[in-house]
Order: structure tokens, then sequence, then C-alpha cells
């Protein structure tokens, strides 16, 4: 099924970095908002800056993120210490696809992390790459109605085996 992700983890600090590497992914590229950062809060905790330090010892990041907020882009930039493109229309590929040519991404060594489905996995999954679905990096403090609608989400994804 298009929709069902290769891995699927609680949160990105679970991802088992080692298992991935030995499949052959040289790069991460990452979903923002309630992936690796709060949703629109234009800063990253302490716990994700140290984890992403790490994931770059052994993989190129990058993150493609929906977002078209001039100013919450410019918060998100000037935190940031890999590359980011915003403005991605996700599920659609062409930025995406553009972002990894750029940078010399081939999609069988590329594998896309998000927490949505219908955006992030469909565009890795387009763009021939392996994917991991991840919950929201803030699941814990979401209103019912928001866990809600990631749950509807998640049902259009085969269930795992």
């Amino acid at each position: 099924m298009l929709l069902k992700p290769d891995y699927e983890y609680k949160s990105i600090y679970d991802i088992e970095l080692d298992k991935i590497k030995q499949n052959g992914i040289k790069a991460l590229l990452f979903d923002l908002d309630s992936t690796i950062m709060a949703s629109k809060t234009g800063f990253y905790t302490e716990q994700t800056i140290e984890w992403i330090d790490k994931v770059k010892k052994d993989f190129f990041v990058g993150v493609i993120s929906n977002n078209n907020n001039p100013v919450y882009m410019q918060q998100v930039l000037s935190c940031s210490n890999f590359p980011i493109v915003f403005d991605a229309h996700k599920p659609d590929i062409k930025v995406a696809q553009k972002f990894m040519e750029t940078y010399g991404l081939k999609p069988e060594t590329t594998c896309f992390v998000g927490d949505r489905p219908l955006t992030d996995i469909a565009c890795g999954k387009h763009l021939g790459c392996k994917t991991i679905l991840v919950d929201s990096i803030t699941a814990d403090s979401e209103s019912a109605i928001v866990r809600f609608a990631r749950w509807l989400e998640r049902c259009s994804i085969a269930p795992k085996n």
C-alpha cells in the first residue's frame, strides 16, 4: 500500500539509527512541524538539538516543510544548522525532488521522516525513498481533537505486520 511506512516509531528519538544505516540509508529528510519541532514554535528543544547533532554524525540531515509563514521561516532558519526548504506542498514531490538534486541525494539511500501519512509518507514514497512514520513530538500534550484527527489519518495506512 502506498501510505504504509517502511518503519514506524513512537518518536524521532526511538528511530533505530544503526538499523537504518545498516540498510544503506545515508540521508534523513525530516518534516518540521510536529516531527522535530513543536508545531509553530520556531525553536527546537535541547533534547532535539542533541539528537540531531548525533544523527548528523552518520547521516545527511535536511528538512522539507510545507510551512510558508515568512516570520516563522526566519525563526526556524536562525536556529537550524542544516538545510531546510519551506513551502514544499507535500505530498507533491517537485520541491523535495529539487532539494534532493541540489544536495546529491539518491532516493535509494534516503529516508523521509514525518508524522503525517497523507503528506510526509506519501511524498517520501512518491520520491522512491524509504519512509519512517513517527508520532507527533508533542503527542502527550495535543488536544483530543488533534489526536482524533491523527488517528483518522493513520486509518489510511495498512495495519502493522
